[in-house]
């Protein structure tokens, strides 16, 4: 069987949030940050590259490191962390990876003849009297960048807004020369952080940080992290320096907002911020943003969606789901990993991830070590959500855990649906197999486990039968 599509669209051992994805060639590229299983701050770890052909969006490529931390001058020792970074093609045809360290106020730039080659550092972003920018009086802070480059024009946006800091304005765009670092227009703000929002139509999504910028036919979308964290929005111009008007939230991942199968205001798995952007793969066009693990906001993991851009321009929000990028629902059957839940929750709403009070996505093992993932701290009233699959002739269903545990899994195929059945499970020192016979009804179902009993369990994984 070929392999599926699921989320995080990366095996479950890697964590590389804030993808940027682009298509190079016949194949798809994701440029990220680095976390770390289990780490302490965010973006621990060199830049890395996964790449996907075009026509086979589940089998992804490792394409090593491509830029170490160290590498830039400023960071020899590496002791500062390489923030969110981005990728254009100079009017050379070299790629271009910009990016802010963490304790820096101003942009690098490294350069490769591939898109996944050995990067070199080349330079800072500076005016023409080689000033760099954010040191310059009356600079803000360089965060994030986004760039995307027409003819000898590269337009970079950056920004970070927080709440109650009047010193941030808004998301920028400075417009850069040939040579891909000298400003040729100066910083002009094109979305107001929430200090500046008063009648602007961006209020309640204000920009926090996140920039992106990709070009759809004659309209140029603005794509960012409101200061809600968990939603990336966008914004829409015909002009790459003004005249952007929000347009709505393209996704959240704690999927607030979505009332299709539950109540908007509902947040169904823990969110937190969120980085990503948008990619037309072979006509279709998808969304990528981030996911957390782990309990915490510094282990996140990519995972993308199908999305609509209507024929008005605007993109209806999208549904997170397990399936991402498989092209329709999963097959129903055989045995599924957990860590590809896509709703995770108690009978405790929560918009944001709250460490070992609700269940949590894991691994075994430390960084790197290529252990699946599994559901963690699962008690009484967690709720894991799987969607979605091609159900036929489903009768039975065999889940395995461990932990100290007495009680049972009741399985829905609506979040707050009829039982359809219970497999009950108790205390395993290793994985352990319990079963059942469910049948679950046949066509597009989401699957919703829900524990009910005592102790603490661990969920490594369901077969469908």
């Amino acid at each position: 069987m070929k392999k599926q599509g699921v989320n995080p669209y990366l095996p479950s051992w890697e964590y590389i949030p804030d993808g940027e994805p682009y298509v190079f060639g016949d194949r798809v590229y994701v440029y990220g940050s680095h976390d770390y299983f289990n780490g302490h701050v965010f973006c621990l770890g060199d830049y890395v590259c996964w790449s996907a052909p075009i026509d086979d969006l589940a089998d992804w490529r490792y394409e090593g490191v491509i830029y170490p931390k160290c590498a830039d001058p400023l960071n020899k020792q590496g002791k500062m962390c390489l923030y969110a970074p981005d990728v254009t093609v100079g009017p050379d045809g070299r790629y271009y990876l910009y990016y802010v360290l963490d304790k820096v106020s101003v942009v690098s730039v490294a350069v490769c003849d591939t898109p996944a080659g050995k990067y070199e550092f080349y330079g800072y972003v500076h005016d023409k009297s080689g000033v760099r920018l954010g040191e310059r009086k009356g600079d803000e802070p360089q965060f994030d960048p986004g760039v995307l480059t027409e003819g000898n024009r590269t337009y970079l946006y950056t920004g970070f807004c927080g709440r109650g800091d009047k010193s941030r304005t808004g998301a920028m765009v400075t417009v850069l020369g040939e040579d891909m670092l000298t400003i040729e227009e100066e910083p002009v703000i094109v979305v107001p952080g929430c200090e500046y929002s008063k009648g602007t139509g961006f209020e309640g999504h204000e920009y926090f940080e996140a920039a992106s910028i990709r070009k759809i036919k004659d309209t140029y979308y603005f794509i960012y992290s409101s200061v809600v964290m968990h939603e990336l929005c966008y914004a829409t111009s015909t002009n790459p320096t003004k005249g952007f008007v929000y347009g709505g939230v393209i996704v959240s991942n704690c999927d607030l907002h979505i009332d299709t199968y539950k109540p908007a205001d509902l947040p169904m798995a823990y969110g937190a911020n969120n980085h990503g952007s948008i990619v037309e793969i072979k006509g279709d066009w998808y969304i990528f943003y981030h996911r957390h693990t782990n309990g915490t906001w510094y282990s996140r993991q990519g995972c993308a969606e199908k999305l609509t851009i209507c024929e008005d321009g605007s993109i209806p929000q999208v549904e997170i789901t397990s399936c991402g990028l498989n092209g329709g629902p999963l097959e129903g059957k055989g045995e599924y990993y957990t860590y590809i839940a896509c709703n995770l929750f108690t009978n405790t709403p929560s918009l944001y991830v709250g460490g070992d009070r609700f269940p949590k996505i894991i691994q075994d093992g430390r960084d790197g070590d290529e252990e699946p993932g599994f559901i963690a701290n699962i008690q009484d009233t967690a709720t894991a959500g799987f969607k979605y699959f091609d159900c036929k002739n489903i009768s039975g269903m065999t889940l395995k855990i461990r932990g100290y545990c007495d009680g049972v899994f009741e399985v829905r195929t609506q979040w707050d649906g009829d039982i359809l059945g219970e497999i009950k499970v108790c205390s395993a020192n290793i994985w352990e197999e319990f079963s059942a016979p469910i049948h679950i009804p046949d066509g597009k179902q989401a699957i919703y486990l829900t524990y009910r009993g005592s102790g603490n369990v661990s969920l490594l994984s369901f077969t469908l039968n």
